[in-house]
């Protein structure tokens, strides 16, 4: 027996709550409720749905009733079991070509019973839980697959809106198309004619009356405007004709060649089900961009659950095959009209297939004056649709246009099966072709030869490549762009032994790779260069780690993110450990000597902060990367904070860690001072050796568009405060302002400061920034001054600048207002209680600042405040209030992402 299920005796009885006296009450019976959301979102997608299901099943040969039928079980039964609560399932046009064809083969009831068994395949898949294997397929076949029934619903309603009667095959339907032509109906063609102009033309209405008609679906004032016109100009038109529901069939056994029945099943299994996952993820990605669904209603709103989402579609399909309808699927303009109109949870859904029932025995009079031609003309334009551009520049984009092709061509002259059947054999030929294709040439650019390898580099390429690098003249300079995300062993052997062998003849070789950015280095061997990870995104440490760097294997070379995709974080910085030269490395002493009172040391240029590195690659250096162990970095900072925060530590880590400075320092004597500007250009080449390849292309993008930042961040000019490694962001992210103490100006100030207002004022008014963040951190020497500060002491242009944050002091000195504090513990001094505070008051601030106001009261301006402790190397983001009324900062964890 299951461990879950207790055992039940003859003579167990149910337990009986008890309330206690003194407990609180128990919770009621949570009773079942709409949204009204969801209320008014389930009619927007009914009436959308209602003349599109009469559509699609006239389009397949079905009784109408067929598409009522599996409109209500695709909302009720899927929207009830299904993984994506805010996707619309019911017959698709996708399905069209597949059901005309099984119902021309085998009949209806045959057709039905196909459907039940496609179900039952989708069952078993979703508790196999292989819904992700789905998304494996190209997405060229899956656009090439739609498209094709997309020309196949087009060709064959044109019959229809001409007022004939459409043929069974595509090559069919365009032979008779010239004698249909010379045949057509004025009738039809007009009420066609009406239905695709309100369709076309009704969500282009400007203004505001057209933002209010636009709320009433296009699909339903075409068809509703095209029958008013057919009924009061008398036309004489075929129409709807919904037979009583007591005559309508059910499914039965199946009947046909075992082979072909099981083909059928297969196919219709496949085009339910990528349809449905593939729709799944587009209602996710839907939702994500909708601002409002990720806030209050994203616990109600979920990531759609793929292997639960393939059940509700086997459920919907059994239900609705047993029944007599249509099969089912998820529908892409009823998803995205359920989302947009605000739909909340799954009861949208349900909601709207209930309302479909209804219609569907009561209003059958209505629906009886419907003229065919019109929903013709109406699932003709959706099948054109079906034929988007954009999936074709995308495919194009991707070198995929082939597989497009294929699979489109064979879907419209073979069938779905087929079609997709020799999508699926082009794409591996595809993928296979560019998996052995290699380009590998060779030039000479001033003196410096340049061997180019495009493609992956695998064994079949050793010998053209091992031929070309054979004709490279010894001693020379050699560049190697490596332009391919993958190499296997035989090559890297083969080009680790080439340029040994060039090396130990005088010549030089420089690894690179181009669209990667990849830059391994110039001379060296390759697998050094590899080992050692130089230059690569990924082999970065965090701050104050001294591990070693991520092996990169022969395979792993050039593989890095695009430069100008802006999808995914930038390189991780890496810690390089530098070490403080002879001449400096008693300066913070003598400069907390020197200094005034309260003057923050490490928010001036030269501070102790601002350690000068020493000569990349002298012995000492290296060994000290060698040998050293992980440890807390040191206190990096204003001096007088510095000392504040080594009194929380105990004494024997204090006299550790000035054991290890003293050693450092006597260490560091022995090496020779390498000049400031030395420095300054070591640098700048690292950056155009190894990061202007990862960041040009997006630079040069930035340059043709001019910046278009999001943020306004406003934080300290401390040099510990990295504003692109704390957010992770890159260039044209952030339009960042810096100063001592992240002070902001009150306007009008008797010694207000332009610089800070005029940034305030351009990101606000010209950028269009959408938010503003003061960041405010731990240790600041700007608020150790304020603390340290004496009246009458010299006014010079740092105490001037100082008084900005007075209002700080006053403020955490008010008793009768709450302090800030952090979430889970106190502040740990006086000092970190002001910084806190300093942020709590710029952004006071900042709402006095007109053009801040006024963004504030039209809604498109937000503020945050944020907190960095640099020893903890952690965020805190200002979320509200603590319950005595003070400021709370509360932890941003890793897994702080919104979904």
């Amino acid at each position: 027996m299951s461990a879950c299920a207790p055992t039940r005796t003859a003579h167990s009885t149910p337990t009986e709550r008890v309330h206690q006296p003194h407990s609180p009450p128990p919770a009621p019976h949570r009773r079942f409720r709409v949204a009204g959301a969801d209320v008014s979102a389930s009619i927007a997608v009914f009436l959308i749905a209602l003349p599109l299901s009469l559509g699609i099943a006239l389009a397949t040969g079905a009784p109408l009733q067929a598409g009522l039928v599996a409109a209500a079980t695709g909302g009720i039964v899927a929207g009830w079991i299904g993984g994506a609560p805010l996707q619309v399932s019911g017959p698709a046009a996708g399905l069209t070509v597949v059901t005309a064809d099984l119902i021309q083969r085998y009949g209806w009831r045959t057709t039905c019973a196909i459907t039940v068994l496609a179900g039952l395949a989708q069952l078993a898949l979703g508790c196999l839980r292989v819904a992700r294997t789905a998304l494996a397929v190209s997405p060229a076949i899956v656009h090439g697959m739609l498209a094709g029934i997309g020309v196949t619903i087009a060709v064959a309603q044109l019959h229809v809106v001409l007022g004939g009667t459409p043929q069974s095959s595509v090559l069919d339907n365009l032979r008779a198309l010239p004698a249909q032509l010379a045949a057509l109906r004025p009738a039809a063609v007009a009420v066609s004619a009406l239905t695709l102009t309100l369709l076309l033309l009704w969500p282009r209405i400007p203004g505001r009356a057209g933002r209010l008609l636009h709320k009433v679906p296009a699909a339903l004032v075409a068809v509703t405007g095209a029958t008013a016109i057919a009924a009061l100009t008398g036309l004489t038109l075929p129409k709807v004709d919904l037979p009583s529901w007591s005559s309508h069939a059910l499914a039965g056994l199946p009947e046909g060649p075992a082979l072909g029945l099981v083909a059928a099943v297969l196919t219709t299994t496949l085009v339910c089900s990528v349809q449905s996952l593939l729709g799944a993820v587009a209602v996710d990605k839907l939702i994500a961009s909708r601002p409002g669904l990720l806030g209050s209603r994203s616990t109600r709103v979920g990531r759609a659950d793929l292997n639960r989402e393939l059940l509700g579609q086997g459920a919907a399909n059994i239900v609705s095959g047993a029944l007599g309808g249509l099969p089912v699927a998820g529908v892409a303009v009823r998803s995205s009209a359920n989302v947009q109109a605000g739909a909340v949870s799954r009861n949208s859904t349900m909601l709207h297939g209930v309302l479909v029932v209804v219609a569907a025995l009561l209003m059958v009079p209505v629906l009886d004056l419907i003229p065919l031609a019109s929903l013709a003309a109406l699932v003709m334009a959706v099948g054109i649709q079906m034929v988007s551009l954009h999936h074709i520049r995308t495919v194009t984009r991707h070198r995929e246009v082939l597989v497009y092709i294929v699979t489109t061509l064979g879907v419209v002259f073979l069938g779905v099966l087929e079609g997709v059947t020799f999508g699926v054999a082009v794409a591996v030929a595809v993928a296979l072709h560019r998996l052995t294709r290699t380009r590998i040439t060779h030039h000479e650019k001033e003196g410096v030869h340049h061997v180019h390898v495009r493609g992956q580099l695998t064994f079949l390429a050793v010998p053209r490549l091992s031929r070309i690098l054979h004709l490279v003249p010894h001693g020379t300079h050699v560049v190697v762009e490596l332009d391919g995300s993958f190499m296997d062993h035989a090559a890297y052997e083969s080009l680790q032994d080439w340029q040994k062998s060039h090396t130990a003849q005088g010549g030089s070789v420089e690894l690179t790779g181009r669209r990667s950015g990849t830059g391994l280095g110039t001379g060296g061997d390759v697998e050094a260069e590899l080992d050692a990870g130089s230059g690569l995104p990924g082999t970065g440490t965090r701050e104050g780690e001294l591990t070693a760097p991520r092996p990169l294997g022969p395979d792993r070379v050039g593989e890095v993110p695009i430069a100008d995709c802006r999808c995914r974080p930038w390189t991780p910085w890496r810690n390089h450990q530098c070490e403080v030269p002879q001449k400096t490395a008693h300066a913070p002493h003598t400069a907390q000597a020197a200094q005034p009172a309260g003057t923050p040391d490490a928010d001036r240029p030269g501070g102790p902060a601002e350690a000068t590195p020493t000569a990349a690659g002298s012995p000492g250096t290296a060994r000290r990367r060698e040998t050293a162990e992980p440890r807390e970095p040191e206190p990096m900072g204003p001096g007088k904070l510095g000392r504040t925060e080594r009194r929380e530590q105990p004494e024997q880590a204090q006299q550790t860690e000035q054991a290890q400075q003293t050693e450092q320092a006597e260490e560091t004597e022995r090496q020779p001072v390498e000049p400031s500007g030395h420095q300054l250009v070591r640098g700048i080449s690292a950056f155009q050796r190894n990061t202007a390849p990862l960041v040009r292309g997006e630079l040069a993008r930035l340059a043709r568009e001019g910046q278009q930042p999001t943020q306004l961040f406003l934080t300290c000019a401390d040099s510990r405060l990295v504003t692109s490694m704390i957010t992770s962001s890159g260039p044209g992210d952030l339009f960042v302002v810096r100063n001592v103490g992240n002070l902001v100006p009150p306007p009008g100030g008797e010694s207000g400061d332009d610089s800070v207002a005029a940034a305030i004022e351009y990101a606000v008014d010209v950028l269009k920034v959408r938010s503003i963040t003061v960041c405010g951190h731990s240790g600041c020497g700007a608020m150790q001054a304020l603390l340290d500060s004496e009246p009458g002491s010299v006014r010079t242009p740092l105490r001037r600048w100082l008084q900005h944050g007075v209002p700080s002091l006053e403020r955490m000195a008010d008793t009768d207002r709450p302090g800030a504090r952090l979430a889970g513990r106190a502040p740990a001094d006086a000092v970190e209680q002001l910084c806190l505070t300093n942020v709590v008051q710029q952004l006071e601030h900042l709402r006095a600042h007109e053009s801040v106001t006024r963004a504030l009261r039209s809604g498109a301006l937000e503020l945050h405040g944020l907190y960095f402790h640099v020893g903890e190397a952690q965020a805190y983001l200002l979320t509200g209030t603590t319950e005595g009324g003070g400021e709370l900062f509360g932890h941003v964890g890793q897994a702080d992402v919104p979904a």
